[in-house]
């Protein structure tokens, strides 16, 4: 959609003149070996679990794991795919974290392996991969679970189906067709996975809200220890990524709706589980091209990087762009007007309205979005320069082994994106359909905490629209929040006893983080920092310092903006991944891969007589001074760091080596 990633990544090789063995994965019900029940409270859904011995080395052997899928009814088969970890600390056993990567049509299996999961893979020898611990893992603070959805994506599917795919490309073939003579065996396999049926996926947030909400009735059903207590100040927490910037508030919103309809007796007690949301953050989430669009001429001529990625003239005409009659904004309202009228509901089933939406979705990319590909930058990190391969896509390789799928019980091998599920969102509009601000609003009003939480190198859902984000929804939320929220002033982000990671603007239950020198992917960029906001933001406590707070009369104070100019790193080094070979491979690397010269080593594509190593998924250390894999940081006194921006965001920051995909058009 907005960006693009990867349409579908598969089984690559492990060398380019050696074919991996087991494309298809074993789906014999003694290597899968899953437990399958019906839902104790829906005896139409039912669930497939295990416990995934092997695949995710967590900090602690006692820690629980569960990989499964939930089955639940409708006009298609839907096996939406799940990984539950525990909490490495019991008193944080009594929350419940869920966390969705966006796309539409991305895997949460991505934020699993490269950004807040519990766990990172590594090199374990050539071609040979293994888990390690993630220090800044979000099962520090909470019980994890990660949900690929809509139908599907990653690891969910409707039913299993035999293809072929062209690694050069990313495009899937249903059945498997003969391998063209212009292709190396090497870039084109043959695989397990959904039927790539556009028709058997949600095609707007509206109803992919509806089936994680069945979905999780499912889970929680079958596991009721897992759902947090009532009253528990920990609760539920929703965390949501990019294209999140939608889902969170929609899916959110379904909750609430569902547990009002459960109070006021419409709905069964005793067929359904509450969902009861403590809080909800967004991370460089897309929320709104009506407030956030104009930002995109900005960010690209007026960052607090100093870097110009277009000239002023072609800023001017995407800006304008925006105003015209027939442009961005008025096709925007058109569209939601239509969408109230004719599809309240938005289930993408009236064809017109679809039309103009996504005429809307396409003015706003091409014309106020796009022009910033002048610059060969990532839309990802200002800093990278294409083909940008952060955060590396060394875990494809390992998901895709055959070890790895008889662990988590898969008949499928692993596809990051899903181009179906994109092209049905596309075919909606489902990008400008609706306003996302209200149903915020409606989650503050109730007593949700929000926190916006946005790296300050992104410029796809850049922290200038996020800013702006958070501005709107103070305003139309009740109370004191129009006043108050913009009155705070912006305060360090204190993650340890020598670092500042970036700035917060906090009322009450609302948040607003800007992260110092992290792109799209803020776990990725920067896992101490994004760790100790999220911790902050679940407990209620002060998203600067980290001390518990009074919510209903705390504010932040400081500078009333958070316009601190940094230093633009120099762009990345690329490293070419073999299943990511649209995202990370330069034309020359593509050729080499498309003559069939050239090796890999570990996933990664070598040209020269020896090998290099491939970068990690996270180096150069921040100024962290302990490796415990435990405990949360509160602050006692400002850091020197934050004295000099420009300069103490260099000096402790993790910078990355690799970059990430950006080609087209999807927000992962």
């Amino acid at each position: 959609m907005r960006l693009n990633c990867i349409n579908a990544v598969l089984v690559a090789t492990t060398t380019l003149l050696h074919l991996v063995n087991g494309q298809f994965p074993n789906a014999a019900p003694e290597v899968l070996n899953l437990t399958t029940i019906t839902s104790p409270i829906d005896p139409t859904i039912k669930i497939s679990y295990k416990v995934p011995n092997g695949a995710c080395n967590t900090a602690f052997e006692s820690q629980t794991q569960y990989t499964g899928w939930v089955s639940i009814p409708g006009d298609f088969p839907t096996n939406t795919f799940f990984w539950f970890v525990g909490a490495r600390d019991q008193q944080a056993n009594t929350s419940l974290t869920i966390w969705l990567n966006g796309g539409p049509g991305s895997s949460s299996m991505f934020g699993f392996f490269t950004e807040n999961g519990p766990c990172e893979v590594v090199d374990n020898g050539t071609d040979n991969f293994t888990t390690v611990a993630r220090e800044w893992g979000w099962d520090r603070a909470s019980n994890m679970l990660f949900i690929d959805q809509p139908n599907q994506v990653g690891f969910s599917y409707d039913v299993p189906t035999n293809g072929s795919i062209d690694l050069l490309t990313n495009s899937i073939y249903i059945p498997p067709a003969d391998k063209p003579k212009s292709l190396p065996s090497s870039a084109y396999l043959n695989g397990t996975f959904s039927s790539m049926n556009a028709n058997n996926t949600a095609n707007t947030t509206e109803t992919a809200a509806i089936a994680i909400w069945h979905m999780l009735q499912g889970f929680l059903g079958t596991f009721p220890e897992l759902n947090p207590p009532k009253d528990n100040i920990l609760g539920v927490n929703l965390f949501s990524e990019s294209y999140g910037g939608k889902y969170a508030p929609v899916f959110a919103s379904k909750w609430e709706e569902m547990n009002v309809a459960r109070g006021n007796g419409t709905m069964s007690n005793s067929t359904t589980v509450e969902i009861r949301l403590a809080s909800l953050g967004i991370v460089n989430g897309c929320v709104d091209d009506l407030i956030q669009a104009p930002y995109y001429p900005v960010m690209a001529t007026n960052n607090p990087y100093g870097f110009a990625a277009i000239n002023s003239v072609r800023a001017a005409a995407a800006n304008a762009s925006f105003y015209l009659n027939g442009g961005c904004r008025d096709l925007i309202n058109q569209c939601r007007s239509a969408v109230a009228s004719q599809d309240p509901n938005n289930t993408g089933s009236v064809s017109n309205v679809s039309s103009l939406c996504e005429s809307a979705y396409n003015s706003c990319t091409t014309n106020v979005m796009l022009p910033y590909s002048d610059a060969g930058r990532s839309v990802y990190d200002i800093s990278a320069i294409l083909p940008d391969s952060f955060p590396p896509r060394r875990y494809l390789e390992y998901v895709n082994t055959a070890e790895f799928q008889a662990a988590i019980g898969t008949n499928l091998n692993y596809t990051e994106t899903n181009s179906q599920v994109v092209a049905a969102f596309t075919s909606t509009g489902d990008y400008e359909r609706e306003a996302m601000v209200p149903k915020l609003a409606s989650l503050l009003d109730a007593g949700v905490r929000v926190g916006l939480i946005y790296g300050d190198r992104d410029y796809i859902c850049n922290w200038l629209g996020g800013e702006a984000i958070s501005l709107a929804l103070a305003s139309s939320a009740n109370g004191s929040y129009s006043s108050a929220f913009p009155s705070a002033g912006y305060a360090p982000i204190i993650v340890n006893d020598t670092y500042i990671g970036g700035v917060v603007r906090q009322f009450g239950n609302l948040s607003f983080s800007r992260v110092y020198q992290a792109g799209h992917f803020v776990p990725a960029y920067q896992p101490a920092t994004a760790f100790e906001i999220f911790a902050r933001i679940i407990r209620g406590d002060s998203v600067s310092t980290g001390e518990n707070i009074d919510l209903s009369t705390y504010n932040t104070t400081g500078p009333a903006n958070a316009t601190s100019s940094l230093d633009l790193p120099a762009s990345p080094s690329q490293t070419c991944w073999l299943r990511d070979i649209p995202g990370s491979c330069s034309d020359e690397q593509q050729s080499i891969i498309l003559n069939n010269k050239g090796f890999t080593v570990n996933g990664a594509l070598q040209t020269g007589s020896t090998a290099t190593t491939p970068p990690p998924t996270t180096v150069v250390a921040t100024s962290t001074t302990t490796v415990e894999l435990t405990g949360l940081f509160t602050a006692t006194a400002t850091p020197s760091s934050g004295a000099n921006p420009k300069q103490g965001a260099a000096a402790g920051l993790r910078l990355v080596v690799g970059g990430g995909a950006a080609v087209a058009m999807l927000v992962i």
